[in-house]
């Protein structure tokens, strides 16, 4: 054993009991990591924009909520539970009810879906989702902008997630950026497939090209994500590196970050 002698207290104060919240300091300045798969497990309100021309947008929340149970599963038992999905009347005419042939193997034989007629109804069923720790995530689809997703509302589905510790990934079809309470914000758009080993005929596996601009806890970036059916990987679409100061307008002036950060 080694015994450290501690030095007579000079009134001063010690430079290692003041680490930590100089770390903590470092972190708010500037110094956030860069998001990488797997490390955001505890971002429960997750908003992706996307186009409704194709189900980029679906198919990478379904993604984001697989890699999720996988970083959350404990020794061998996986997470068995029911999934909501939520959509509204728009949503529904733009990108069609969930194709279950089409979801993961795991997943098919556990949907809940809720098809609303007005985005107030959609809004919602999905916080009443997140209130139930019986589900093991949701996934909602709104359309544009609808006055119902105020920043009020997004602020009440964040802290019905965070309370209850049920993930949402909320898909925005067809949408603007404005104010939200998401703890990260996603721009997704399907990007091309690699060509299939063993035949070049067949379709790649699942691509995209997913543009971070707001993040609580890590820097904004742009990367290419792919899913194996196994494993969500992320390879930067550009060198990373810290970004400059947004002196933009109200929604970019904060650094493009949720407003419920705090």
């Amino acid at each position: 054993m080694i015994e450290h002698a501690h030095p007579p207290s000079t009134g001063m104060p010690d430079p290692v009991a003041l680490l930590p919240g100089l770390v903590r300091g470092l972190g708010a300045t500037g110094s956030a990591p860069h998001w990488q798969p797997g490390i955001a497990s505890n971002c429960r309100h997750v908003e992706l924009f996307a186009s409704a021309r194709d189900a980029a947008g679906a198919g990478l929340a379904l993604a984001f909520a697989r890699d999720f149970l996988r970083q959350e599963q404990v020794a061998e038992t996986p997470d068995r539970r029911p999934f909501l999905w939520v959509q509204d009347k728009a949503a529904l005419r733009l990108s069609g009810r969930p194709y279950l042939p089409g979801l993961p193997a795991q997943l098919r034989h556990r949907l809940i879906h809720v098809a609303a007629a007005t985005p107030e109804d959609a809004l919602f069923a999905l916080e009443e989702g997140l209130r139930c720790r019986d589900l093991a995530f949701v996934i909602g689809e709104l359309a544009g902008n609808p006055r119902a997703l105020d920043f009020t509302a997004s602020r009440r589905l964040s802290l019905a997630a965070e309370k209850h510790e049920v993930p949402l990934w909320l898909v925005r079809l067809d949408a603007r950026r404005d104010l939200g309470a998401a703890r990260m914000r996603w721009e997704v758009a399907a990007a091309p497939s690699p060509r299939s080993r063993w035949n070049p005929h067949a379709p790649g596996t699942s691509t995209w090209r997913a543009d971070l601009f707001r993040a609580h806890t890590f820097h904004p970036g742009q990367w290419n994500l792919r899913d194996d059916g196994a494993l969500l990987g992320a390879e930067p679409a550009f060198p990373q590196s810290d970004p400059a100061p947004d002196h933009g307008d109200l929604v970019h002036g904060t650094g493009d970050r949720s407003l419920a950060a705090g």
